[in-house]
């Protein structure tokens, strides 16, 4: 990540781009995250794989530029939804119609308007405060799916989502993500460890609506016992992490459990560490 954070000083579009590119990418390559799609197999999911969603982040790539330029003119959000509903259409394109990343198109494209507004204006604070200062109020009040996952499961369990995060400025990306990485990071050095372990705190405390949606409270009810169970054992600190992680990994595929939301949240929070 250290030649990504060079990238981004510059500030200009395509860099900021490549750089969300880059981390939905790392987040694909990440394993064993429990029910999601790696290089390994592809977790609780039959229609994609990851190439597939290597090549879905590439067809975005364009698209986060242009998010980023947009957050630069202090266009409103009807602009960056205009844009968001451009970048869906070239996902289904790349994917050949399967919903790749339609969560990360919302939370990465904000952060990268975020990134663009700050470089303009010289905004002061998070690009979480950034986005909730500067759109929260017309996030909250835009138009809803009828017919997204997301927009299905708040209606049916009474949970804000996505949507809600980004009101509020994205509070499980700085208050657990963020924090997870760091901590994963002083717990074990190599390779991806710190990002399982990260995805594992996002399991254990957020409410996942893909969760929700594939299993019900009782699904994330499990999904967030076996999390905190892996946490409380060490994490990847222990010597048996990879294997316990592995098996959490084939229960929740078995159940057909994957928490996609948190996979967002992850690839932002990296995107965050490289952007600043």
């Amino acid at each position: 990540m250290t030649a990504l954070a060079r990238s981004a000083t510059a500030i200009d579009s395509d860099g900021v781009a490549r750089i969300a590119t880059d981390c939905l990418k790392l987040e694909v390559a990440t394993y064993p995250k429990p029910g999601l799609v790696s290089p390994v197999d592809t977790g609780a999911h039959d229609d994609m794989d990851a190439v597939m969603m290597d090549r879905s982040a590439d067809a975005l790539e364009p698209f986060f530029a242009m998010l980023v330029e947009a957050g630069a003119a202090g266009a409103g959000m009807d602009r960056l939804r205009a844009i968001g509903i451009e970048a869906e259409a070239a996902m289904m394109v790349a994917t050949g119609g399967v919903n790749t990343h339609r969560g990360a198109i919302f939370g990465m494209g904000l952060l990268c308007a975020a990134t663009g507004f700050r470089a303009r204006y010289g905004a002061a604070g998070t690009l979480g405060a950034i986005v909730a200062q500067r759109w929260g109020a017309e996030i909250g009040r835009g138009p809803v799916p009828l017919h997204s996952h997301g927009s299905i499961v708040a209606r049916r369990h009474a949970t804000g989502g996505a949507r809600a995060e980004a009101v509020a400025g994205f509070p499980s990306l700085y208050r657990t993500a963020l924090p997870a990485l760091a901590e994963g990071r002083r717990l074990a050095a190599a390779g991806d460890a710190h990002r399982v372990h990260a995805v594992f705190a996002l399991i254990a405390s957020v409410g996942d609506t893909n969760l929700l949606y594939r299993g019900g409270p009782e699904g994330l009810a499990f999904a967030q016992t076996q999390a905190r169970a892996f946490l409380e054992a060490g994490s990847v600190a222990d010597a048996d992490w990879l294997a316990r992680a592995t098996a959490i990994h084939r229960a929740f595929t078995v159940r057909r459990l994957s928490p996609g939301g948190c996979a967002d949240l992850l690839a932002m929070a990296l995107f965050v560490e490289a952007c600043g």
